[in-house]
Protein backbone atom coordinates (compact mmCIF):
# COMPACT_ATOMS: atom_id res chain seq x y z
CA UNK A 1 0.00 0.00 0.00
CA UNK A 2 1.68 3.42 -1.18
CA UNK A 3 1.82 6.21 1.55
CA UNK A 4 3.18 8.42 -0.37
CA UNK A 5 1.33 10.25 -3.42
CA UNK A 6 2.24 10.40 -7.05
CA UNK A 7 -0.79 11.82 -8.61
CA UNK A 8 0.45 14.89 -10.07
CA UNK A 9 -1.33 14.76 -13.29
CA UNK A 10 -4.45 13.74 -14.06
CA UNK A 11 -4.89 10.03 -15.74
CA UNK A 12 -7.32 9.03 -18.81
CA UNK A 13 -9.84 6.70 -18.09
CA UNK A 14 -7.81 4.51 -20.39
CA UNK A 15 -4.73 4.73 -18.86
CA UNK A 16 -6.31 4.52 -15.65
CA UNK A 17 -6.94 1.22 -16.90
CA UNK A 18 -3.79 0.60 -18.08
CA UNK A 19 -1.99 1.49 -14.21
CA UNK A 20 -4.29 -0.55 -13.00
CA UNK A 21 -4.04 -3.89 -14.59
CA UNK A 22 -0.40 -3.55 -14.86
CA UNK A 23 -0.78 -2.98 -10.79
CA UNK A 24 -2.80 -6.12 -10.36
CA UNK A 25 0.49 -8.20 -12.38
CA UNK A 26 3.37 -6.37 -10.44
CA UNK A 27 1.24 -7.55 -7.04
CA UNK A 28 2.41 -11.05 -7.37
CA UNK A 29 6.06 -9.91 -7.83
CA UNK A 30 7.45 -9.39 -4.20
CA UNK A 31 10.42 -7.02 -3.23
CA UNK A 32 11.86 -10.13 -2.54
CA UNK A 33 11.21 -11.80 -5.94
CA UNK A 34 13.20 -8.63 -7.59
CA UNK A 35 15.96 -8.10 -5.02
CA UNK A 36 16.85 -12.38 -5.27
CA UNK A 37 17.12 -11.63 -9.61
CA UNK A 38 19.36 -9.00 -8.77
CA UNK A 39 21.80 -10.76 -6.51
CA UNK A 40 21.31 -13.74 -8.66
CA UNK A 41 21.87 -12.52 -12.06
CA UNK A 42 18.91 -13.75 -13.37
CA UNK A 43 16.25 -13.10 -16.25
CA UNK A 44 12.88 -12.14 -14.37
CA UNK A 45 11.44 -14.97 -16.57
CA UNK A 46 8.01 -15.39 -14.75
CA UNK A 47 7.23 -11.81 -14.65
CA UNK A 48 7.79 -11.10 -18.12
CA UNK A 49 6.17 -14.23 -19.14
CA UNK A 50 2.89 -12.99 -17.02
CA UNK A 51 2.88 -9.54 -19.13
CA UNK A 52 2.98 -11.58 -22.05
CA UNK A 53 0.15 -13.66 -21.53
CA UNK A 54 -1.86 -10.56 -20.77
CA UNK A 55 -0.59 -9.22 -24.04
CA UNK A 56 1.13 -6.68 -22.83
CA UNK A 57 3.87 -6.92 -25.68
CA UNK A 58 1.45 -5.74 -27.99
CA UNK A 59 0.75 -2.78 -26.24
CA UNK A 60 1.71 -0.60 -29.85
CA UNK A 61 1.10 -3.04 -32.29
CA UNK A 62 -1.96 -2.35 -34.51
CA UNK A 63 -5.59 -4.48 -33.58
CA UNK A 64 -5.57 -5.68 -36.78
CA UNK A 65 -1.74 -7.50 -36.31
CA UNK A 66 -3.80 -9.12 -32.42
CA UNK A 67 -2.45 -6.02 -30.17
CA UNK A 68 -3.77 -3.05 -28.20
CA UNK A 69 -3.47 -0.59 -30.77
CA UNK A 70 -2.83 1.92 -27.98
CA UNK A 71 0.07 4.79 -27.72
CA UNK A 72 2.75 6.44 -25.74
CA UNK A 73 0.35 8.13 -23.17
CA UNK A 74 -0.26 4.41 -21.99
CA UNK A 75 2.78 3.21 -22.16
CA UNK A 76 4.64 5.66 -20.11
CA UNK A 77 1.94 4.82 -17.17
CA UNK A 78 2.78 1.07 -18.16
CA UNK A 79 6.60 1.65 -17.35
CA UNK A 80 6.08 3.68 -14.60
CA UNK A 81 3.93 1.69 -12.74
CA UNK A 82 6.39 -1.47 -13.36
CA UNK A 83 9.15 0.46 -11.86
CA UNK A 84 7.25 2.13 -9.00
CA UNK A 85 5.76 -1.06 -7.82
CA UNK A 86 8.96 -2.78 -6.95
CA UNK A 87 11.10 -3.98 -9.42
CA UNK A 88 12.75 -0.54 -10.46
CA UNK A 89 14.36 0.20 -13.42
CA UNK A 90 15.82 -3.03 -14.28
CA UNK A 91 12.21 -4.89 -14.29
CA UNK A 92 10.80 -1.73 -17.15
CA UNK A 93 14.07 -2.59 -18.99
CA UNK A 94 13.39 -6.61 -18.54
CA UNK A 95 10.50 -5.97 -21.10
CA UNK A 96 11.14 -2.07 -22.75
CA UNK A 97 13.03 -3.52 -25.74
CA UNK A 98 10.39 -6.56 -26.35
CA UNK A 99 7.57 -3.09 -26.80
CA UNK A 100 9.49 -1.02 -28.72
CA UNK A 101 11.05 -3.20 -31.12
CA UNK A 102 8.30 -4.21 -32.79
CA UNK A 103 8.11 -1.10 -34.03
CA UNK A 104 10.12 -0.71 -37.15
CA UNK A 105 8.20 -3.55 -38.15
CA UNK A 106 4.84 -2.08 -37.68
CA UNK A 107 5.95 1.18 -39.69
CA UNK A 108 8.84 -0.08 -42.15
CA UNK A 109 8.39 -4.09 -42.55
CA UNK A 110 6.53 -5.63 -45.75
CA UNK A 111 3.66 -6.84 -45.79
CA UNK A 112 4.51 -10.80 -44.84
CA UNK A 113 7.17 -9.63 -41.88
CA UNK A 114 3.69 -8.05 -40.40
CA UNK A 115 1.73 -11.14 -40.72
CA UNK A 116 4.26 -13.63 -40.02
CA UNK A 117 5.62 -11.67 -36.88
CA UNK A 118 3.52 -9.15 -35.03
CA UNK A 119 0.46 -11.66 -33.78
CA UNK A 120 2.67 -14.00 -32.30
CA UNK A 121 4.44 -10.77 -30.85
CA UNK A 122 1.62 -9.41 -29.96
CA UNK A 123 0.36 -12.86 -27.91
CA UNK A 124 3.78 -12.89 -26.29
CA UNK A 125 4.82 -16.02 -28.12
CA UNK A 126 7.52 -14.37 -29.88
CA UNK A 127 10.43 -11.69 -28.25
CA UNK A 128 11.90 -9.27 -30.23
CA UNK A 129 13.70 -8.15 -27.22
CA UNK A 130 17.26 -7.12 -28.58
CA UNK A 131 18.66 -4.08 -30.78
CA UNK A 132 22.33 -4.32 -32.29
CA UNK A 133 22.99 -0.62 -32.76
CA UNK A 134 25.84 0.44 -30.46
CA UNK A 135 29.55 -1.04 -31.43
CA UNK A 136 32.95 -0.42 -29.39
CA UNK A 137 34.22 2.32 -31.89
CA UNK A 138 31.08 4.09 -32.17
CA UNK A 139 28.71 4.60 -28.92
CA UNK A 140 26.54 8.10 -29.29
CA UNK A 141 28.41 8.37 -32.57
CA UNK A 142 25.94 6.06 -34.16
CA UNK A 143 27.10 7.21 -37.97
CA UNK A 144 30.29 5.80 -37.54
CA UNK A 145 29.09 2.15 -36.99
CA UNK A 146 31.29 -0.59 -39.04
CA UNK A 147 29.02 -3.69 -38.66
CA UNK A 148 28.78 -3.80 -42.48
CA UNK A 149 26.10 -5.46 -44.37
CA UNK A 150 26.83 -6.67 -48.22
CA UNK A 151 24.22 -7.07 -51.12
CA UNK A 152 25.38 -10.65 -52.41
CA UNK A 153 22.71 -11.61 -54.43
CA UNK A 154 19.48 -12.29 -53.13
CA UNK A 155 21.33 -12.11 -49.52
CA UNK A 156 23.00 -9.78 -47.54
CA UNK A 157 26.29 -11.16 -45.44
CA UNK A 158 27.29 -9.35 -42.45
CA UNK A 159 30.43 -9.11 -40.47
CA UNK A 160 30.91 -6.66 -37.27
CA UNK A 161 30.69 -6.62 -33.68
CA UNK A 162 27.87 -5.03 -31.53
CA UNK A 163 28.48 -4.10 -27.77
CA UNK A 164 26.27 -3.09 -25.08
CA UNK A 165 22.72 -5.21 -26.96
CA UNK A 166 20.81 -6.27 -24.10
CA UNK A 167 18.29 -9.15 -23.73
CA UNK A 168 19.78 -11.68 -26.12
CA UNK A 169 19.14 -14.46 -23.77
CA UNK A 170 15.39 -13.69 -23.79
CA UNK A 171 14.78 -12.53 -27.28
CA UNK A 172 13.89 -14.87 -30.43
CA UNK A 173 15.62 -11.62 -33.03
CA UNK A 174 17.48 -8.83 -32.70
CA UNK A 175 16.74 -5.81 -34.77
CA UNK A 176 20.57 -5.13 -36.41
CA UNK A 177 21.71 -2.03 -37.29
CA UNK A 178 24.31 -1.64 -39.96
CA UNK A 179 25.98 0.20 -42.48
CA UNK A 180 25.00 -0.91 -46.29
CA UNK A 181 27.47 1.81 -47.80
CA UNK A 182 30.51 2.90 -46.64
CA UNK A 183 30.64 6.17 -44.37
CA UNK A 184 33.25 7.40 -47.00
CA UNK A 185 31.23 7.03 -49.84
CA UNK A 186 28.05 8.98 -48.91
CA UNK A 187 27.00 12.43 -48.90
CA UNK A 188 25.97 12.58 -45.50
CA UNK A 189 26.81 10.54 -42.87
CA UNK A 190 23.26 9.67 -41.87
CA UNK A 191 22.98 7.50 -45.36
CA UNK A 192 23.69 4.00 -46.15
CA UNK A 193 22.87 2.72 -42.98
CA UNK A 194 20.29 0.00 -42.79
CA UNK A 195 18.05 -2.30 -40.18
CA UNK A 196 18.09 -6.00 -40.19
CA UNK A 197 15.98 -8.76 -38.43
CA UNK A 198 17.97 -11.69 -37.27
CA UNK A 199 16.88 -14.73 -36.46
CA UNK A 200 19.25 -15.86 -32.89
CA UNK A 201 18.89 -18.83 -33.03
CA UNK A 202 19.56 -19.44 -37.13
CA UNK A 203 22.35 -17.44 -36.56
CA UNK A 204 24.13 -19.01 -33.52
CA UNK A 205 23.29 -22.62 -35.38
CA UNK A 206 25.40 -21.02 -38.43
CA UNK A 207 28.20 -20.46 -36.73
CA UNK A 208 27.94 -16.66 -37.71
CA UNK A 209 27.07 -15.38 -34.19
CA UNK A 210 28.93 -15.24 -30.73
CA UNK A 211 28.20 -13.29 -27.82
CA UNK A 212 29.37 -12.81 -24.46
CA UNK A 213 28.12 -11.19 -21.93
CA UNK A 214 29.31 -8.22 -20.34
CA UNK A 215 29.27 -8.16 -16.05
CA UNK A 216 27.94 -5.25 -14.56
CA UNK A 217 27.16 -3.13 -11.59
CA UNK A 218 23.47 -2.12 -11.96
CA UNK A 219 20.09 -3.74 -13.58
CA UNK A 220 21.70 -7.29 -13.18
CA UNK A 221 18.82 -9.08 -13.81
CA UNK A 222 19.07 -8.04 -17.10
CA UNK A 223 21.70 -8.74 -19.49
CA UNK A 224 24.22 -6.98 -21.86
CA UNK A 225 26.41 -8.88 -24.80
CA UNK A 226 29.13 -8.14 -26.74
CA UNK A 227 28.34 -9.84 -30.44
CA UNK A 228 30.23 -11.00 -33.27
CA UNK A 229 28.65 -11.76 -36.52
CA UNK A 230 30.92 -13.15 -38.82
CA UNK A 231 29.71 -13.71 -43.00
CA UNK A 232 25.85 -14.05 -40.99
CA UNK A 233 23.81 -14.72 -44.40
CA UNK A 234 19.92 -13.31 -44.58
CA UNK A 235 17.81 -13.36 -47.08
CA UNK A 236 16.87 -9.57 -48.44
CA UNK A 237 13.54 -10.37 -46.75
CA UNK A 238 15.12 -9.48 -43.56
CA UNK A 239 15.50 -5.76 -44.45
CA UNK A 240 13.56 -3.70 -42.56
CA UNK A 241 12.36 -0.87 -44.74
CA UNK A 242 13.84 0.68 -47.23
CA UNK A 243 18.12 0.22 -47.14
CA UNK A 244 20.09 3.15 -46.68
CA UNK A 245 17.44 4.44 -44.75
CA UNK A 246 17.97 2.55 -41.68
CA UNK A 247 19.29 5.75 -39.21
CA UNK A 248 16.24 7.91 -39.52
CA UNK A 249 14.11 4.61 -38.80
CA UNK A 250 15.98 4.40 -35.68
CA UNK A 251 15.31 8.43 -35.28
CA UNK A 252 11.06 7.85 -36.13
CA UNK A 253 9.65 7.56 -32.52
CA UNK A 254 12.62 8.14 -31.00
CA UNK A 255 10.68 11.15 -28.64
CA UNK A 256 8.02 8.71 -28.19
CA UNK A 257 10.68 6.11 -26.81
CA UNK A 258 12.73 9.01 -24.54
CA UNK A 259 9.48 10.20 -22.76
CA UNK A 260 9.14 5.99 -22.09
CA UNK A 261 12.65 5.92 -20.54
CA UNK A 262 11.56 9.25 -18.24
CA UNK A 263 8.59 7.16 -17.10
CA UNK A 264 10.65 4.36 -15.69
CA UNK A 265 12.82 6.91 -14.50
CA UNK A 266 9.86 9.30 -12.39
CA UNK A 267 8.70 5.14 -11.32
CA UNK A 268 11.96 4.67 -10.22
CA UNK A 269 12.39 7.96 -8.49
CA UNK A 270 8.88 7.08 -6.70
CA UNK A 271 10.01 3.75 -5.65
CA UNK A 272 13.34 5.28 -3.91
CA UNK A 273 10.94 8.21 -2.06
CA UNK A 274 8.80 5.54 -0.99
CA UNK A 275 10.87 3.66 0.79
CA UNK A 276 12.53 6.22 2.24
CA UNK A 277 9.67 7.83 3.64
CA UNK A 278 8.71 4.28 5.30
CA UNK A 279 12.47 3.88 6.82
CA UNK A 280 12.42 7.97 8.40
CA UNK A 281 8.93 6.67 9.97
CA UNK A 282 9.74 3.21 11.30
CA UNK A 283 13.48 4.37 12.73
CA UNK A 284 13.46 5.84 16.06
CA UNK A 285 17.26 7.41 16.93
CA UNK A 286 17.94 9.74 20.54
CA UNK A 287 13.69 8.76 21.40
CA UNK A 288 12.18 10.25 18.22
CA UNK A 289 11.85 9.27 15.18
CA UNK A 290 14.45 10.19 12.29
CA UNK A 291 11.46 11.37 10.09
CA UNK A 292 10.96 14.65 11.99
CA UNK A 293 14.22 15.79 11.57
CA UNK A 294 14.68 18.03 8.90
CA UNK A 295 17.81 16.55 7.32
CA UNK A 296 15.83 13.63 6.67
CA UNK A 297 12.86 15.72 5.69
CA UNK A 298 14.67 17.86 2.97
CA UNK A 299 16.20 15.70 0.53
CA UNK A 300 13.09 13.26 0.34
CA UNK A 301 10.78 16.75 0.08
CA UNK A 302 13.32 18.26 -2.95
CA UNK A 303 13.40 14.90 -4.80
CA UNK A 304 9.60 14.59 -4.51
CA UNK A 305 9.40 17.94 -5.93
CA UNK A 306 11.81 17.46 -8.92
CA UNK A 307 10.09 13.90 -9.92
CA UNK A 308 6.86 15.19 -9.99
CA UNK A 309 7.56 18.21 -12.17
CA UNK A 310 9.54 15.85 -14.19
CA UNK A 311 6.54 13.55 -14.24
CA UNK A 312 4.22 16.49 -15.24
CA UNK A 313 6.69 17.37 -18.43
CA UNK A 314 6.43 14.18 -19.22
CA UNK A 315 2.98 12.83 -18.91
CA UNK A 316 2.53 16.37 -21.17
CA UNK A 317 4.53 15.73 -23.84
CA UNK A 318 2.98 12.19 -23.71
CA UNK A 319 -0.21 13.62 -24.84
CA UNK A 320 1.45 15.34 -27.87
CA UNK A 321 3.84 13.21 -29.35
CA UNK A 322 1.84 10.96 -31.15
CA UNK A 323 0.34 13.80 -33.42
CA UNK A 324 3.26 15.98 -33.58
CA UNK A 325 6.94 14.61 -34.06
CA UNK A 326 8.29 18.53 -34.67
CA UNK A 327 11.48 19.95 -32.67
CA UNK A 328 9.29 21.50 -30.15
CA UNK A 329 8.11 17.64 -29.13
CA UNK A 330 11.83 16.71 -29.34
CA UNK A 331 12.90 19.58 -26.68
CA UNK A 332 10.41 18.11 -24.38
CA UNK A 333 11.69 14.56 -25.05
CA UNK A 334 14.96 15.37 -24.06
CA UNK A 335 14.17 17.37 -21.21
CA UNK A 336 12.36 15.00 -19.74
CA UNK A 337 14.39 12.31 -19.82
CA UNK A 338 17.33 14.54 -18.45
CA UNK A 339 15.25 15.47 -15.51
CA UNK A 340 13.94 12.79 -14.95
CA UNK A 341 17.29 10.80 -14.72
CA UNK A 342 18.21 13.60 -12.01
CA UNK A 343 15.43 13.34 -9.91
CA UNK A 344 15.80 9.60 -9.78
CA UNK A 345 19.49 9.76 -8.73
CA UNK A 346 18.64 12.10 -6.37
CA UNK A 347 15.57 10.23 -4.85
CA UNK A 348 17.78 7.39 -4.65
CA UNK A 349 20.49 9.03 -2.73
CA UNK A 350 17.83 10.40 -0.53
CA UNK A 351 16.73 7.04 0.81
CA UNK A 352 19.87 5.49 0.76
CA UNK A 353 21.22 8.46 3.17
CA UNK A 354 17.95 8.03 5.20
CA UNK A 355 18.24 4.20 5.47
CA UNK A 356 22.31 5.75 6.68
CA UNK A 357 24.19 2.58 7.32
CA UNK A 358 21.27 -0.15 5.96
CA UNK A 359 21.23 1.90 2.88
CA UNK A 360 24.20 -0.46 1.51
CA UNK A 361 22.53 -3.70 2.78
CA UNK A 362 20.92 -5.40 0.23
CA UNK A 363 17.98 -6.30 2.23
CA UNK A 364 16.57 -2.96 2.27
CA UNK A 365 16.53 -2.36 -1.65
CA UNK A 366 17.53 1.16 -2.33
CA UNK A 367 21.05 0.28 -2.85
CA UNK A 368 19.89 -1.15 -5.97
CA UNK A 369 17.64 1.80 -6.66
CA UNK A 370 20.57 3.47 -6.25
CA UNK A 371 22.82 1.43 -8.84
CA UNK A 372 20.04 1.35 -11.02
CA UNK A 373 19.24 5.55 -10.91
CA UNK A 374 23.29 6.13 -11.19
CA UNK A 375 22.46 4.12 -14.70
CA UNK A 376 19.70 5.84 -15.75
CA UNK A 377 21.94 9.01 -16.22
CA UNK A 378 23.80 7.16 -18.97
CA UNK A 379 21.08 5.31 -20.91
CA UNK A 380 19.97 5.63 -23.39
CA UNK A 381 21.85 8.65 -24.14
CA UNK A 382 23.60 10.40 -21.58
CA UNK A 383 22.55 13.48 -19.53
CA UNK A 384 25.14 15.61 -21.47
CA UNK A 385 24.00 14.74 -24.83
CA UNK A 386 21.16 15.83 -23.86
CA UNK A 387 22.17 19.11 -22.84
CA UNK A 388 23.64 19.03 -26.28
CA UNK A 389 20.45 18.46 -28.36
CA UNK A 390 19.04 21.20 -25.87
CA UNK A 391 21.71 24.13 -26.54
CA UNK A 392 21.88 23.41 -30.21
CA UNK A 393 18.33 22.74 -31.04
CA UNK A 394 16.48 25.56 -28.43
CA UNK A 395 18.75 27.84 -27.98
CA UNK A 396 20.37 27.93 -31.05
CA UNK A 397 23.82 27.74 -30.19
CA UNK A 398 26.25 26.09 -32.25
CA UNK A 399 26.85 22.44 -33.05
CA UNK A 400 29.57 21.72 -29.62
CA UNK A 401 30.47 17.73 -31.58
Amino acid sequence: MKTVTSGSVELSAQQRLVRDSIRDICDDFDDEYWRKKDEDGEYPTEFVAELGAHGWFGVLIPEEYGGAGMGTPEVVVMMEEIAAAGGGFAAAQSIHGGIYNSVPIVRYGSDEMKNELLPSVAAGETAIQSFGLTEPNAGSDSTSIETFAEKQGEEYVINGQKIWTSRVDASDYIVLVARTTPKSEVEKRTRGISMFLVNIDDAVSAGSLEMKAIPKSASNAVHAYELWFNDLRLSADCLIGKEGNGFYQVLDGLNEERLVIAAECIGLGELAIERGVEYAKERVVFGRQIGQNQAIQHPLAKAYAEIQAAKMLTYNAAAIVDEDTGAAVGAQANMAKYLAAEAAFAAADAAVQTHGGFGVASEYDVERYFREARLTRLVPITQELVLNYLGEKVLGLPRSY
